[in-house]
């Protein structure tokens, strides 16, 4: 796998409304635990849509990721121009530090938002252009956003074999209990 998609739940839809909540880090852990098997398999380029969330989440792991391994390139395709303009502006100026670091940065649509056929235009081309999805989505515990990449990632799978790969909400709990008692153990 050369290229995948990463992607999943927005913030809100985790009930994490501020980047200090502790979940963000073992959410981060849990990408950083997928990716790092494909970058040994010659994975090149991680994309995302780069919405608050998720997808944000992975491009600060990816920036990481590319200290130890510096040919790993990241990429957020975004569906319209300026999708942060209605965010906070703490908000705004965490996706912009984002962008500063990213290889390619690039819209969909070089207009403002303006329909939905934008959303579905970005999604269409990011599968397009990977070879597989890690999609941080559990629909056992919560359903989501996430749910129009699953369905769209299963009818590519089974057309053509594209690599799913999942984060749930189990994986997450068990990183954090992991943690947790690792600091008794010492």
């Amino acid at each position: 796998m050369k290229n995948i998609l990463v992607t999943g739940y927005r913030a809100h839809e985790l009930n994490i409304f501020d980047q200090k909540n502790k979940g963000i880090a073992y959410i981060k852990k849990a990408i950083e635990g997928r990716i790092l098997p494909l970058i040994e398999e010659g994975l090149e380029w991680v994309l995302t849509p780069g919405q608050y969330g998720v997808d944000l989440w992975a491009c600060e792991t990816v920036i990481e990721l590319k200290k130890r391994y510096p040919h790993l390139k990241l990429s957020i395709i975004a569906a319209y121009q300026n999708p942060e303009e209605k965010w906070k502006e703490e908000k705004q100026q965490y996706f912009h530090d984002i962008l500063n670091k990213v290889d390619y940065y690039g819209t969909v649509s070089n207009q403002p938002y303006n329909g939905v056929w934008q959303l579905t235009a970005r999604d269409d081309l990011l599968l397009r252009k990977t070879d597989g999805i890690l999609l941080f989505y559990d629909e056992d515990a919560a359903e989501g956003s996430p749910r129009f990449y699953k369905q769209k990632a299963m009818k590519k799978h089974e057309k053509d074999g594209y690599r799913i790969l999942t984060i749930r909400s189990d994986d997450i709990q068990s990183i954090a209990d992991e943690e947790r008692y690792s600091g008794f153990d010492s």
